[in-house]
């Protein structure tokens, strides 16, 4: 095992691949990422799904057998089909790492269709539906945390179906989502459910965030802070992490079995070519923390990574630095607003060229 990903383990940070696609798990690349860099997780979305799907023939041949047993099926339909399957290959993959670490990693997340990120009732049919047709206990649902979003995750909690909160980019949206996660558990525990096996990630998103205030700060005539508020604000959520799930209400749970919902920093990847490539893996570790990195990020930090426990280093200064943001009348809570909004938008544009590609794939004959 990499002595890098070997020390991150020893922290206490899971690393989780942020890619899924029948390519992976047909060359066993899976298997051996589980290897080489002890990873422990797998996350998925539309873009990756899109990604995945529009490449190649891989999946040519399983929509051309879906197809003969029922030709009316819609391309929504075939690729529900074709993401469950690769869902649950890489879920029985990993059912070794779920074992080991006792139900804390070993995960794979599907999500709901991003077309439903505003719609409660159809999102939690939709989180029913997908955690029953994968039907494995190291699978994940995945929910935006959209005001809408909020009631679904607290009611799929409560019913003991896993959940892996995306697109969060504030505290004050994670707070709302942890709040949701306990309301959940507290429902499902009225009710004598079991605590034990409801896992909870609350994906926290990274470099998004340095995009869009370095253009910010640009504009501001400010570049001191570039590079540098999306960890910064990542600490603070941390900060608040670590005093949510030691207080006296969570205790009580725990006491019960029930687990953490661990931080998952997403979107971990450099966007810009002048930051170092392992910036947003080397300033984030952290004890109970999972880091979901692309297959370029792993390779990089095999080499290049730092590895100490930096989430709880100087998080004063990091406080300073959003205190100076604002002094700058630069609008964080709009910013996050508007990167949830367009986090949305950009899955829910990935999923309509997932499906137009699935209906292309039907109608130029890949499927006959």
């Amino acid at each position: 095992m990499n002595i890098r990903f070997k020390e991150l383990e020893q922290i206490g940070q899971s690393v989780w691949l942020d890619n899924i696609s029948r390519d992976l798990l047909n060359n066993k690349e899976l298997e051996r990422l589980i290897e080489e860099v002890g990873l422990k997780g797998v996350t998925s979305n539309p873009t990756i799904f899109q990604k995945a799907i529009g490449s190649g023939s891989a999946y040519d041949g399983q929509i051309g057998h879906l197809l003969s047993i029922n030709p009316s099926l819609s391309a929504d339909e075939l690729f529900e089909e074709l993401a469950v399957s690769d869902i649950q290959r890489a879920a029985d993959v990993l059912f070794p790492v779920y074992e080991k670490t006792d139900g804390v990693d070993g995960f794979v997340s599907i999500e709901v269709s991003p077309i439903l990120a505003y719609n409660t009732e159809g999102t939690i049919k939709a989180a029913r539906r997908l955690n029953k047709k994968v039907n494995r206990p190291n699978v994940m649902i995945k929910i935006p945390a959209t005001q809408e979003g909020l009631p679904a995750i607290k009611q799929m909690i409560s019913e003991g179906v896993c959940i892996n909160v995306t697109l969060i980019f504030s505290q004050q949206v994670y707070e709302q989502v942890v709040e949701a996660y306990i309301a959940g558990l507290e429902e499902r525990n009225k009710k004598n459910g079991r605590l034990n096996n409801v896992l909870s990630v609350a994906s926290f998103f990274i470099s998004r965030i340095d995009t869009y205030v370095d253009k910010e700060l640009d504009i501001a005539g400010d570049a001191t802070l570039k590079g540098k508020i999306a960890v910064a604000n990542a600490k603070l959520v941390y900060e608040k992490s670590e005093e949510i799930f030691n207080s006296d209400r969570f205790i009580k749970l725990k006491d019960r079995g029930a687990r953490i919902q661990r931080l998952l920093w997403a979107s971990t990847s450099t966007k810009n070519p002048s930051y170092p490539e392992t910036i947003y893996i080397d300033e984030l570790v952290g004890k109970d923390t999972i880091n979901t990195m692309p297959s370029a990020t792993i390779e990089a930090f095999k080499t290049k990574g730092k590895v100490y426990n930096a989430i709880e280093d100087k998080v004063d200064e990091a406080r300073k630095q959003m205190k100076t943001l604002k002094e700058l009348k630069i609008d964080f809570s709009e910013i996050t607003k508007k990167l949830t909004v367009d986090g949305v938008e950009s899955f829910a544009i990935s999923f309509h060229d997932l499906i137009s590609t699935i209906e292309n794939k039907k109608k130029i004959g890949y499927a006959r």
